[in-house]
């Protein structure tokens, strides 16, 4: 599980990545994450997010600089060493990214089956996935396939693949797009929910501020089964969200939703000002 140690998650150092002759889709990019975090990465389509969140893991490699996961230079890594490594790391894809020939829980169980440093015994795959079916309040989905569920319900099951190996690390591409506000707002319960019963180090990327906003002032409480302000009380605050702003591949803000709120370029107001107007 994930805590607040001070210990390095994830780290960007100079990192740049192009596509053959086109721009830089990363350009000298360079944070660090820790864990118990949250980090929020926000941009406009094109910006960037998704490659950073793909880099992160090794599915991209930098043309320069290096990236450090869980304290270890993906770069030199071998394949087999890197599927031990995001063995670590749930991943929840732009619109849930499920098999469609699958059923939800062989959707599910996937990378309990198929990540051999897991280390789950056949016998552990079925109350694991029942388990992480339930957390999304999704249990009666088991032999459903993904074609008979909403958008919002496969999103939910995404969720659920991704966290059933109880990961420290969890990333998150565009988890509410596309989605109705109040179906949106269900999947960032969630997300509050997996983060604060387990203690995961949390990334989201997004172009949506009221996602980061959720995330950075808001708190699940599991004696309610609700999400409350962090401010409640006179109290709280006590998790650390960064917001991150990516512009056609530079990292061009890093800092606390204060700053980000109170910061004078127009790029990152954009962001901000679209909560509140």
């Amino acid at each position: 599980m994930g805590g607040n140690t001070g210990e390095t998650i994830l780290r960007f150092e100079n990192v740049t990545l192009r596509f053959e002759d086109e721009e830089p889709a990363l350009n000298d990019v360079s944070f660090e994450i820790c864990a118990g975090e949250s980090c929020v990465v926000l941009g406009a389509a094109g910006s960037g997010k998704t490659v950073l969140l793909k880099t992160a893991v090794g599915l991209l490699r930098p043309s320069a600089g290096r990236v450090f996961l869980f304290d270890r230079d993906i770069a030199p890594l071998r394949e087999q060493e890197l599927f031990a490594l995001r063995s670590k790391v749930g991943i929840l894809f732009q619109e849930g990214g499920l098999f469609d020939s699958l059923t939800i829980e062989e959707n599910v169980g996937y990378p309990l089956v198929n990540q051999p440093a897991v280390n789950c015994p056949a016998v552990e795959v079925r109350p694991r996935v029942e388990a992480a079916l339930g957390f999304v309040e999704l249990g009666h989905t088991l032999e459903k396939f993904p074609s008979e569920l909403s958008g919002g319900m496969r999103r939910r099951v995404g969720i659920a693949r991704a966290n059933v190996t109880e990961p420290p690390l969890v990333l998150y591409d565009s988890p509410t797009a596309g989605l109705d506000p109040i179906t949106a707002h269900t999947i960032m319960t969630l997300i509050l929910k997996e983060r604060d019963t387990k203690n995961t180090t949390t990334v989201i990327v997004t172009h949506r501020y009221q996602d980061g906003f959720l995330l950075a002032n808001f708190q699940y409480n599991p004696d309610t089964g609700a999400v409350e302000s962090v401010f409640r009380n006179g109290a709280g605050g006590e998790r650390r969200t960064r917001f991150l702003v990516l512009r056609e591949g530079r990292l061009i803000f890093e800092g606390s939703p204060q700053q980000l709120e109170a910061s004078p370029n127009p790029y990152v107001q954009k962001f901000v000002k679209r909560l509140y107007n």
